[in-house]
């Protein structure tokens, strides 16, 4: 069973169609970078996996829980499914290790004295693992988007899901956080990411899904993708890293 499986996903904002029969399956294990046009339905795409955006027809299936209109499974499939934005929605009254423990101890039960062991096991992931006590206005923002990473590691997720999260960064800080989602990637971590970096999409995921009109337009092994696209607009989409 994939881990990830989404038929004929529509999603509509009134009458303007955003996503228009999305097809799609994610293998355990599998990264897979999803590269487009602002306005092509990535990000949409990625709300609707996590429950965030309703939508109008189709089904959604993640790691055995199927989400539909009914949105009956939500809570059972967060617990599954860990998401990281653009922003990174640390609590600032929160120190790092409050903010990654949090949601451990409200959804799972996670008990007080297991919260410190947790914290070193996630920040040591994400190569922070002396920053537990600070707060996040103390940290770089490409500090906090690691951070960000840690505390969805820390629910134990299945799958992660990243929607541009360094879009909001300068280079350097970029690539400490695209550092930290290739040693997840190296782990076995089955991931799903929105991203501008194309060289990353193709060094990095095992496969590339390039969305156009609220479509997957192609799909297929990201240096195939990346080294033979197929249509004009895969084609015209990427041609300056092609340079």
């Amino acid at each position: 069973m994939p881990a990830l499986r989404i038929e004929n996903l529509k999603k509509s904002y009134g009458n303007v169609p955003v996503l228009k029969g999305i097809n799609l399956a994610v293998e355990n294990g599998d990264v897979v970078a999803v590269i487009g046009r602002s306005g092509s339905g990535k990000s949409t795409m990625l709300r609707c996996i996590n429950g965030l955006e309703p939508f109008q027809e189709g089904t959604i299936e993640v790691v055995g829980h199927k989400l539909d209109q009914s949105r009956a499974n939500l809570r059972e499939l967060r617990k599954e499914v860990g998401m990281v934005f653009q922003s990174y929605n640390l609590f600032p009254h929160l120190s790092v290790a409050e903010n990654i423990t949090l949601a451990p101890r409200v959804v799972k039960g996670l008990p007080r004295d297991e919260g410190s062991a947790l914290v070193r096991e996630v920040l040591s992931r994400v190569g922070l693992a002396e920053k537990a006590d600070a707060y996040p206005d103390e940290l770089s923002g490409g500090q906090q988007q690691r951070v960000a990473i840690a505390r969805s590691l820390a629910m134990k997720p299945k799958v992660m899901l990243f929607d541009e999260v360094t879009s909001a960064l300068d280079p350097e800080l970029t690539g400490e956080v695209l550092k930290t989602i290739a040693q997840l990637a190296e782990a076995g971590m089955t991931m799903v990411l929105v991203t501008h970096e194309m060289g990353f999409a193709r060094r990095v995921a095992t496969r590339t899904v390039f969305m156009h009109q609220g479509t997957v337009w192609e799909e297929g092994k990201s240096e195939e993708i990346f080294t033979h696209p197929k249509t004009p607009e895969l084609k015209n989409f990427i041609a300056p890293d092609l340079k």
